[in-house]
């Protein structure tokens, strides 16, 4: 895994990901990222949770698509299959994600122009890393690299983890309490109780962070480091604030749940 490629627009970029990385983990030690739960009208414009979802993660599509057809190898084997993998995965997550979203009739206090932006500084970081090196800057994209071992373990768990978090967003967005009495912070909001939620708090994060791992592996690029530390750094903090935010709520929550890691975190 190569630390620079010699191009000094993308090492500057990448350097620039990499500081953001530890920026970000330095802030969200002392403050919480406002959308969800923790949505904070303070921060900016109010905006529709599906709008400013949508707008957040567009970057990642149109930033990316526009990147990789300027690159010289567009039309080679492995960049059209990681092509392919990228457009499947912020189908979901840009597009079908936010429609699917169960929101509130004039609810606005959830997300706000402020996250939005600084969404979009990530996403377009990671949509130009990672097309730049799938077609112009990753030497070791030759046919025979979809039979290495980094490329079959790496999708494996990304599509582990991939399926992992959209089974996990269906149970949340199908939340259904027959007892209204456990419903103590409104009917907006029920104890999970399906799927890996019986043993951690945050399964939906779980997957996220084991379908990036597996997409720095199977890519061998620092691109997909970049991401997964910055999704890291984000949902590792927030998973913690999740699990107290449950307890807080909820008198009777599960005391046997971990946080994040099944029988450990």
């Amino acid at each position: 895994m190569c630390w620079y490629t010699g191009n000094s627009l993308y090492d500057t970029i990448l350097f620039s990901g990499f500081t953001l990385v530890i920026l970000t983990m330095i802030g969200t030690r002392f403050f919480k990222t406002p959308y969800g739960r923790f949505g904070d009208k303070r921060f900016g414009i109010a905006l529709n949770p599906r709008l400013g979802w949508f707008l957040m993660e567009l970057p990642a599509t149109v930033t990316f698509i526009i990147i990789y057809f300027n690159g010289i190898r567009s039309f080679e084997t492995v960049p059209l299959v990681f092509f392919v993998i990228w457009c499947i995965h912020y189908a979901n997550r840009g597009f079908i994600f936010p429609f699917l979203m169960r929101v509130d009739p004039g609810s606005r206090q959830t997300f706000n122009l402020a996250v939005v932006a600084s969404g979009w500084v990530v996403t377009a970081i990671h949509g130009y890393l990672n097309a730049s090196f799938f077609t112009t800057h990753g030497n070791h994209f030759t046919a025979s690299w979809l039979s290495d071992p980094r490329f079959i373990i790496g999708i494996l768990f990304y599509y582990f983890g991939y399926s992992m978090n959209i089974y996990s967003d269906y149970i949340l967005r199908n939340l259904r309490s027959k007892d209204r009495d456990t419903r103590a912070a409104g009917p907006r909001y029920s104890i999970p109780d399906k799927g890996l939620f019986r043993l951690v708090t945050n399964p939906h994060y779980l997957g996220e962070l084991i379908a990036w791992a597996g997409f720095a592996l199977m890519t061998w690029s620092l691109a997909g480091v970049f991401i997964f530390l910055i999704t890291a750094a984000n949902l590792i903090p927030r998973s913690r604030e999740n699990h107290a935010w449950y307890h807080d709520t909820f008198e009777h929550y599960p005391e046997e749940r971990k946080i994040l890691l099944p029988w450990t975190w």
